[in-house]
């Protein structure tokens, strides 16, 4: 496991398409990654299946310089092994992520990098974007300045400009050291085992009676799923969550009401 001392080679974001449509548009993306220096590129059910004829077309060869491209079914999947992650979208959201440019979400990745903890920019399909359920398992949100007249962006383009602040933020990393929080002999968790988590406690609250009306259900689960998120929990402190769960649940059969 990585200390939380500055690496003299801190991992690169890996670079996540949820549900692409287009092979051309992840061609696209492929070829705005390496120009800028990211060489990892996961795929959520991309439409088309892959491989794809028009992807490699559109990367003119960087598809061949880069690792293969990994597929996962699920956003959670892709996200299993990374430590934080943030979301581009347009869209304001009815939930509380702190919002950054892709300058100050370059920097912001930096920061964890430099202490080894993997991450990773998503980007979500052409049609609708990145839901709310999406949007939960994310630490933070980018948002791409754009004129309020026209504010359309396809999927390579969004690639593109966030990969471009990724790369002119590498000087100034280098240049000066960035902030972190000591964390002593635990690590920030990975998105697995926060998932593995979240999933039991939705469980546990399922049989307590929690969610007393169905329809409301999908969004008190995204509410809980963006409380322990948004802040950088360590491995340690999610075990630790696991056991006031384990706690709660004795004392609940021990003292029935």
């Amino acid at each position: 496991m990585p200390s939380s001392s500055l690496l003299s080679s801190p991992p690169k974001p890996v670079i996540i398409l949820d549900h692409p449509q287009m092979g051309e548009n992840i061609g696209a993306a492929a070829r705005a990654m390496l120009n800028f220096g990211l060489e990892e590129l996961r795929l959520v059910a991309p439409r088309d299946g892959w491989p794809s004829k028009a992807a490699e077309d559109m990367a003119v060869g960087a598809l061949d310089k880069m690792p293969p491209v990994k597929i996962f079914n699920t956003l959670a999947e892709a996200l299993g092994d990374l430590h934080r992650v943030l979301a581009t979208t347009a869209r304001p959201r009815d939930m509380l992520k702190e919002v950054f440019t892709p300058q100050t979400a370059a920097l912001n990745l930096n920061e964890a990098a430099a202490t080894g903890q993997r991450t990773g920019f998503i980007f979500g399909g052409e049609r609708a974007g990145l839901s709310n359920d999406d949007i939960a398992l994310c630490s933070g949100i980018i948002t791409i300045p754009t004129n309020p007249d026209f504010s359309s962006i396809n999927l390579g383009q969004a690639v593109l400009l966030v990969a471009s602040a990724w790369f002119g933020t590498q000087k100034q990393a280098q240049d000066a050291p960035p902030r972190h929080i000591p964390q002593g002999d635990s690590f920030p968790v990975t998105q697995d085992k926060l998932e593995e988590f979240l999933t039991r406690l939705e469980g546990e609250l399922e049989q307590g009676g929690f969610f007393r009306s169905e329809g409301l259900k999908p969004t008190m689960i995204r509410n809980i799923k963006n409380i322990f998120t948004r802040p950088s929990l360590t491995d340690q402190e999610v075990r630790t969550l696991h056991g006031i769960v384990s706690a709660l649940k004795r004392a609940d059969i021990a003292d029935p009401l």
